[in-house]
């Protein structure tokens, strides 16, 4: 197995699928000019995704709690690429509360992933329960080579 360099734990660097880009900056302490994640607020930026491939499909499934399906986006592209996105607000706050600990996460996510050849791109369907998104891409149906015996004479 190739050593993951981009954050996903079923990721390798020869993977033809993957889009996910490196970003050689993300483990570097941003100053709060730059961005208002910070590392305490960005886990929800590394949404994780799951692909797993059956005979009928390809199946995406995708960890987004405390979205509503109104918040999460999931777009076709016409070079066969699946991407994923959404964005989950801070909490408004208000300046009589006391914060003690702020642990859940924030901020905007994107997935971009480049189907195989054998993805009905026109019959994809997308669903959501209890914070999980599933992307169903059907694949087209192998035909099988018609098979003809032959008798054999003498």
């Amino acid at each position: 197995m190739i050593p993951s360099f981009y954050g996903s734990r079923r990721s390798n660097v020869f993977d033809p699928f993957s889009l996910d880009v490196w970003d050689p900056f993300k483990d570097f302490p941003l100053s709060s000019s730059l961005t208002s994640q910070t590392p305490e607020t960005s886990a929800f930026v590394n949404t994780r995704i799951d692909w797993k491939e059956t005979p009928e499909a390809h199946v995406f499934k995708a960890d987004v709690p405390g979205l509503k399906k109104e918040e999460v986006k999931v777009e076709v592209e016409d070079d066969r690429v699946l991407q994923i996105s959404g964005e989950r607000n801070m909490e408004k706050e208000d300046k009589n509360d006391t914060w003690h600990r702020v642990e859940r996460s924030s901020g905007k996510f994107m997935r971009r992933f480049r189907l195989p050849e054998n993805a009905k791109m026109d019959q994809i369907k997308a669903s959501m329960e209890n914070g999980v998104l599933t992307v169903t891409v059907p694949k087209l149906e192998v035909k099988k080579p018609d098979v003809k015996a032959i008798d054999i004479s003498g």
